[in-house]
């Protein structure tokens, strides 16, 4: 829970009872940010999973699913509406907007990322720095929410993976993205990727690898047979996720630039960074990734590691402190406005 100050105003109160509601389509990416910020702050919160079909294809604008009414038994809003909904996805705005109008306005609504209908669509908006949204309740930073807290981490160094701590130094978390609808891996950026990554592992590092539901079959068993080869780690998917376990005990990091998310998760441990470029990334993650640069943080993945020095990087706290500090400020124009009835 966030209790420190900030500079000339009161504590925070406690929200660890406070009625939340995650209200996202489901999309990963999307409620882990939500999750993060809820985490930071003990929200006790509920996850709302909305479909898609048949009106997610009229998203933003367009009217929610009436079998989701608010209240509606069986619904995705159903239940007493929560103090505080935080939500995510181009999907999830009609929902928002639907919550705001069944509260009058009294819920208090925190939207992740652009909403793409105009600041004023909910209570407190948060838009990564590169992105153009702003206004008075718009707050930004330099990298996303997420989970990996430095909790997490501590934690994480503390009770090592075995998996992971019988491999010898410098260990090398590895964290493999995948195709999607704007990028794909090209044979030849598979074969760059492999072939920096062999480089790395001969000159005795040891390569911990993990891979998304996005990656290429092709890049997956080549990643495989190089782990096979040279030692190391590459989690196929069984047993328990070492994602934050990787991260914790991790020397350096090798990120692929698709994935703006996990390059933010990667800057919370304060290791070196070293990003592995693909054609076709968002020009928008570039100027992220240019500011991890320019904090020292990061450089281009070219088949060797780097000397950085930075402090760790993390907006979750930061976010989750103007998230909570707005919604005390929505309570008192709440208290202070005519009862309507």
């Amino acid at each position: 829970m966030w209790t420190a100050e900030a500079d000339g105003e009161p504590p925070l109160p406690d929200l660890s009872r406070v009625p939340t509601w995650i209200v996202t389509d489901g999309k990963a990416g999307d409620e882990n940010q939500c999750i993060g910020i809820a985490e930071c702050l003990s929200l006790p919160y509920e996850l709302r999973r909305i479909t898609s079909r048949p009106f997610g294809w009229t998203a933003p604008w367009g009217p929610i699913d009436p079998r989701d009414a608010p209240g509606r038994q069986g619904g995705a809003l159903a239940g007493p509406l929560p103090e505080i909904v935080i939500s995510s996805g181009r999907r999830a705005v009609p929902y928002l907007r639907a919550l705001r109008q069944a509260s009058r306005n009294r819920s208090f609504t925190a939207f992740l990322k652009d909403p793409r209908t105009g600041h004023d669509s909910a209570d407190f908006i948060w838009v990564p720095d590169y992105d153009d949204l702003r206004g008075p309740n718009v707050f930004t930073t330099l990298t996303a929410p997420h989970q990996v807290s430095q909790a997490r981490l501590q934690a994480a160094r503390a009770s090592p993976d075995p998996r992971l701590s019988v491999l010898p130094w410098p260990r090398i978390a590895v964290l493999i993205g995948g195709d999607s609808r704007h990028l794909s891996y090209r044979p030849a950026d598979m074969k760059r990727l492999v072939g920096h990554l062999a480089t790395i592992a001969d000159g005795g590092s040891s390569l911990m690898l993990t891979v998304s539901r996005r990656t290429p079959e092709a890049l997956r068993k080549a990643l495989e047979r190089l782990v096979a080869d040279k030692g190391g780690f590459f989690w196929d998917g069984g047993g328990d996720n070492p994602y934050v376990g990787m991260l914790a005990i991790a020397d350096q990091v090798v990120v692929t630039s698709d994935s703006a998310n996990m390059v933010g998760e990667a800057a919370s441990t304060g290791v070196p960074l070293l990003l592995f470029d693909l054609p076709k990334t968002y020009i928008r993650h570039r100027r992220m990734f240019a500011g991890l640069a320019m904090a020292g943080a990061l450089k281009p993945f070219v088949g060797r590691l780097e000397g950085l020095q930075y402090a760790p990087i993390d907006a979750t706290p930061e976010i989750a402190q103007a998230m909570a500090r707005a919604f005390v400020e929505h309570g008192k124009r709440i208290a202070a406005a005519p009862n309507p009835n």
